[in-house]
């Protein structure tokens, strides 16, 4: 040992100091200290004698294969002008142990064997420790995954698969009949931290999801009130936090709600304390006869009613997060590839006969999907033209579009065009004899005058079109489309 070697309560000191999890020493730290502190050459060897730390020592020859199998469990040797000290680092079954190597010019005395025993048993801790944290890693990202399973399988209407999964780990959880869905954002850096505020103030009452889709966000499925109220007090102790919700829905409607929860996620960012809620305004469908509406949407998806339950809940689920959101993000949701949430629109599309890329058949095949489990008695068959005459849905169409006639710049106009052209703002622009930007800028202006999203899909845009529909501005989708017969063309997304 060298001078500073003698000290004994110095090294040892120093040594403890090296568990510190604040000093951030690890192995090689560790390793790095002991070359210092005996002024050797110092190696860390795994079970199969492969270098993982220090200066790679060759140890033919040598007794280190009998420390490595547990026959010894140190070792000196001298040879080669250089004297070698051996220890076995133990490792919690059924880890292999590891061996630690110093060789120096030096004979190693009773106080430089010490500090080689000691160090080993330093060691032996980190690793312990090391493996401790990624093991709790690696169950923290099982349970990720697991509650991103959930997730996807309430996505697709598979509540007893959803039940099933999560009575293991999280009993009760979804044993009720509804819930809300919120989606909390931040930033992708605070993401996982907010993740765990989210498990923290729901208590584990609730199934907390990073979104798949959208590296900011965090999707909250709520069944409990009192997680309710504390996840809705979250932004308030978070700046830089934005959090939507929906209003209650039945299990098998979380893509439902999450559509909502996305919805009011845009009003959130613009709200004084960053929070709101879905507010289920008056929809179109409301003001139409109930018996007509469920005749129609009946009729028109009575072709998924032939397939069997569980592949037609994940065309309808699919279908249903198609039409809110693009291809991409609906395919991140569902654990799937974007090819296939395609194929299973476009199989939807040749079932019941319509053309997803004519933005008046979307909004009609999202009305009769959002429609479909009202529990309404059966009427005789009616069509999408019947529905829209209903006396309220044209009040209710023609006062709303009548808001766009304040503006100057003919917002109703553009829209109208902008709509035709199936939401192409070069078509729309072509047509009307514009740029294509002007066009982005009157239908961007239109969204705070309606109070609805437009230039995204989803449930804003389509009540936009049908009111369209409903006071002629746009024409009615043709046989073919929205009221049966062949697909007309391409899924357009």
């Amino acid at each position: 040992m060298t001078a500073r070697d003698k000290d004994g309560t110095r090294w040892a000191e120093e040594l403890l100091a090296l568990l510190r999890p604040s000093a951030g020493h690890g192995v090689d730290g560790t390793v790095a200290w002991l070359a210092r502190t005996l002024d050797a050459d110092v190696s860390l060897h795994d079970g199969t004698g492969t270098p993982v730390a220090g200066h790679p020592l060759p140890l033919d020859a040598t007794p280190a294969d009998s420390v490595l199998d547990g026959r010894i469990a140190a070792a000196s040797w001298e040879g080669d002008g250089r004297y070698l000290r051996l220890v076995r680092v133990v490792r919690p079954a059924p880890a292999r142990p590891w061996l630690l190597a110093a060789a120096r010019t030096t004979p190693f005395g009773p106080g430089a064997s010490d500090v080689v025993a000691h160090t080993a048993a330093v060691l032996e801790a980190v690793l312990r420790t090391r493996e401790a944290d990624a093991t709790e890693r690696r169950l923290r990202r099982a349970a990720a995954d697991l509650r991103l399973a959930i997730l996807q399988l309430l996505m697709v209407e598979d509540t007893v698969a959803a039940r099933r999964v999560a009575a293991g780990l999280w009993p009760g959880l979804l044993d009720v009949e509804t819930a809300r869905v919120y989606i909390a954002e931040s930033t992708v850096e605070d993401r996982d931290r907010l993740a765990e505020d989210c498990l923290a103030a729901t208590r584990d009452a609730a199934l907390v999801v990073r979104c798949p889709a959208m590296d900011p966000q965090v999707i909250i499925v709520v069944p409990d009130e009192t997680a309710d109220a504390r996840l809705r007090a979250l932004p308030a102790r978070r700046p830089g936090t934005y959090l939507g919700g929906s209003v209650p829905h039945a299990l098998a409607r979380t893509a439902t709600a999450y559509g909502q929860a996305a919805s009011a996620l845009a009003v959130a960012r613009f709200h004084p304390d960053r929070t709101a809620v879905y507010t289920e305004r008056t929809h179109p469908r409301r003001l139409m006869d109930p018996q007509d509406l469920n005749a129609w949407a009946l009729d028109l998806l009575s072709p998924l009613d032939r397939l069997p339950h569980h592949v037609r809940a994940e065309l309808v689920a699919t279908t249903r997060l198609g039409l809110e959101f693009t291809a991409v993000r609906a395919a991140r949701i569902l654990g799937v590839s974007r090819n296939t949430v395609r194929a299973r629109m476009e199989r939807v599309e040749s079932l019941i006969g319509t053309d997803l890329s004519d933005l008046a058949s979307r909004a009609a095949l999202h009305l009769a999907l959002a429609h479909r489990d009202s529990p309404v008695e059966p009427a005789p068959p009616a069509t999408l033209g019947d529905l829209l005459t209903a006396p309220a849905l044209r009040t209710w169409a023609h006062t709303l579009l009548a808001r766009l006639d304040a503006d100057p710049r003919d917002l109703r106009g553009t829209l109208r065009a902008w709509i035709a052209a199936q939401g192409n703002a070069e078509r729309a622009a072509d047509a009307l004899g514009i740029h294509p930007q002007t066009v982005r800028e009157h239908v961007r202006s239109a969204e705070p005058v309606l109070e609805r999203q437009l230039l995204a899909p989803g449930g804003d845009l389509y009540e936009v079109v049908l009111a369209h529909l409903v006071t002629g501005d746009v024409v009615h989708p043709a046989p073919g489309q929205a009221n049966g017969g062949e697909p007309g063309g391409p899924v357009h997304r």
